[in-house]
């Protein structure tokens, strides 16, 4: 069957429900085609999409530069692994250090859970060179956080719904809750704690940003204590909260960033940034990865940094933040919804009052059917992450489209009540 003529969206809805591994509950849609902050299914019908993938197309769809990018790297080279040099990925960490003056050295991978991972590992190799015995090495992170589904990344996301049935998890995490100083004094005097590993705005946990002053007391308690801070960028990183990297906002110095997502602006890539503290810790077959660095991904990479740093990508998103900030406050004031709109930049939630705690998905299906794409950060929390570069037009459409999203479900509220 030709791309000019997809098949029937039932039939392929039929395909994965038969076929994919049940892990996953789609809404009925297949999307076929995106231009910009907006995409059409296969039956033509369009929707303004506020999840970008999940944060992933900072750059929108089809953006020109990361096609072209795209198609000439195709024309080269796909793939040749890290036993040789190819040019992308030695520009891309080149271009990474720049603008990232705490970092010495990148390991590139292919998603946020294998840079997780290798953050991971690379706490535990730095506690090892210095003689600290396992017991010691403790990663302490924080309730609500999420840093991955591999093994261990899920074992540092203090979530339990994530590790339940996975057990025995990997030892050697401590969880303390979010934005509490007095626990995180706690964890440190039971004594072991090798790096504290966070999010400066968590995603999966609500979209629940550092406190302020919060970053700068994990960095304080990393430093007394002998400590590596470890900052997960995954989601808040890339220019979503309005700076390249979330940390910025609160003047910290990491001594580890990992960062994905955005960074490939929908093509699949990860990477591992390591301060002067650990950038020496890994030699010759301490890690490693297949995919990683591949060609292809890092000539897009190349392109999405080069553009998400720009001022004027930078600036929109604070502009547009603010403009969805406000469209979210006009909706709440007519609808009472909301018991709060928190986040940064173009990473916002919006928290469901208690009367409608549990019901973020029921607003999803029904933004979807107004033509509206929101992604939920568990069942309390709508979640808005558009393109990093969507339009004022684009915005405003949105802005509609969520407007009649909230009236309809209010008004089945009245119905009920």
């Amino acid at each position: 069957m030709s791309p000019s003529h997809p098949a029937d969206s039932s039939d392929l809805i039929g395909l994965g429900k038969r076929y994919w591994l049940s892990v996953y509950r789609p809404r009925d849609v297949v999307l076929d085609h995106g231009k910009g902050a907006r995409v059409w299914d296969t039956e033509g019908r369009d929707y303004v999409d506020f999840g970008a993938g999940i944060a992933v197309n900072a750059l929108g769809h089809q953006d020109p530069d990361l096609v072209e990018a795209l198609v000439a790297q195709a024309h080269k080279l796909w793939h040749a692994s890290n036993v040789f040099y190819t040019e992308p990925p030695l520009r891309l960490a080149e271009e990474l250090i720049a603008h990232a003056p705490f970092a010495e050295r990148v390991f590139l991978c292919n998603s946020g859970a294998e840079a997780n991972e290798a953050a991971i590992k690379l706490v535990r190799k730095w506690a090892a060179g210095q003689g600290r015995p396992p017991e010691q090495r403790v990663i302490v992170t924080f309730k609500g956080s999420f840093h991955g589904r591999t093994l261990a990344a899920v074992t540092a996301t203090a979530q339990p719904k994530y590790q339940e049935g996975y057990e025995p998890l990997p030892g050697g995490f401590r969880y303390v809750p979010f934005n509490d100083v007095a626990a995180l004094d706690d964890a440190f005097a039971q004594g072991g704690v090798a790096a504290v590993m966070l999010e400066p705005v968590q995603g999966e946990g609500g979209v629940m940003p550092a406190a302020p002053g919060f970053l700068q007391a994990v960095r304080e308690r990393c430093d007394t204590h002998g400590a590596l801070m470890v900052l997960d960028e995954i989601q808040s990183g890339m220019g979503r909260t309005g700076m390249l990297f979330a940390h910025a906002h609160d003047h910290v110095t990491p001594d580890i960033v990992t960062v994905a997502k955005a960074l490939g602006a929908g093509f699949p890539i990860g990477a591992m940034l390591a301060g002067p503290k650990v950038a020496e810790t890994m030699q010759f077959g301490a890690h490693g990865t297949t995919f990683g660095g591949n060609p292809m991904a890092a000539a897009v990479a190349r392109v999405a940094l080069r553009k998400i740093v720009s001022p004027e990508v930078l600036l929109n998103v604070e502009r547009q933040g603010n403009d969805i900030r406000k469209g979210l406050d006009k909706c709440n004031h007519a609808f009472e919804l909301f018991s709060e709109v928190r986040g940064r930049g173009l990473m916002l939630g919006a928290v469901l009052a208690p009367t409608y705690a549990g019901r973020a998905g029921e607003i999803l299906d029904i933004a979807a059917a107004h033509g509206l794409l929101l992604l939920q950060a568990g069942p309390d929390v709508l979640r808005l992450v558009p393109p990093l570069t969507i339009t004022d037009a684009e915005v405003a459409e949105g802005l509609e489209r969520m407007q009649a999203t909230l009236a309809e479900f209010a008004a089945r509220q009245a119905k009920v009540a």
